[in-house]
């Protein structure tokens, strides 16, 4: 059985970054088109791409430890050793061992799936309240700026300049992990690219944010006419015109939503 750690040079105990950054390194060094096409470089980039196309994905990478301990047990049981014994004690201690490192790999599965998981809410909930807050504001036309004091001023352009960082911040985090580049260097034959979660383009992504806003934002015009008896009811609270100000809310609402977001996610966990 192909041992795909030796393979990419890594440990069995490597997290899935650590096993993307030495497929990657490994890929640089030997991919063909730096290569002049040798045989011999082709067959060894086919064996590391074979590699992380296993242990770049959790739930393949969990069969395949297993196949590997269940391999591992079997070929000690054959030899002399405490693995081959009879003795009633050796043996209640081999299925200890399989069983505590059999729930090391379900464990790190878990981890990684979890993993994956944050960083996926990671983009989408700030790119969610980004159109909805475009959208709420475009209905409703606040102009609690323009009402408030000088304080509240201050903490408003306090808080719009920190949102707009954070959101900067996670949409270029977003963009990094799951988008690529056209002019990248393919670095994998496999079909999804050199990770399975890199399946947008870049253009596509920074398309679909800039229509989503777009749309929102002329979705929230086009209802609020149906809304302007708020601006009515509150004059000072609420426009009938959409006033300059409108900038200021959506990176703030992106900010406490996402805010909320991590400190539930922390007591969850």
């Amino acid at each position: 059985m192909v041992n795909y750690y030796e393979t990419l040079k890594v440990s069995p105990k490597s997290n899935g970054a650590e096993i993307k950054s030495a497929y990657r390194r490994l890929a640089r060094k030997l991919h063909p088109d730096k290569n002049n096409g040798s045989e011999e470089t082709a067959r060894a980039f086919a064996a590391i791409a074979e590699a992380y196309e296993v242990l770049g994905n959790a739930k393949e990478r969990a069969k395949y430890d297993k196949q590997l301990l269940e391999l591992s047990f079997n070929g000690h049981a054959n030899g002399d050793s405490v693995f081959a014994s009879t003795n009633m004690h050796a043996r209640r201690w081999r299925q200890l061992v399989y069983e505590h490192r059999y729930n090391e790999i379900i464990d790190r599965m878990i981890a990684e799936e979890r993993k994956e998981s944050v960083a996926l809410q990671k983009i989408i909930f700030p790119t969610v309240a980004l159109f909805v807050s475009t959208l709420t504001v475009a209905i409703f036309k606040p102009q609690v700026f323009t009402a408030s004091p000088i304080v509240i001023k201050i903490i408003f352009v306090s808080l719009f300049i920190v949102g707009l960082l954070h959101l900067v911040d996670r949409l270029r985090d977003g963009l990094d992990r799951y988008t690529y580049r056209e002019s990248e260097l393919h670095e994998s034959i496999l079909d999804d690219g050199d990770t399975p979660a890199r399946r947008f383009s870049r253009v596509f992504a920074g398309s679909f944010l800039f229509i989503g806003v777009l749309l929102s934002f002329g979705a929230g015009l086009a209802l609020g006419q149906y809304f302007e008896f708020v601006s009515i009811v509150q004059p000072t609270m609420f426009s009938r015109t959409l006033n300059p100000e409108f900038v200021f809310y959506p990176p703030i609402f992106v900010l406490i939503v996402d805010g909320v977001h991590t400190i539930a996610s922390q007591l969850d966990i």
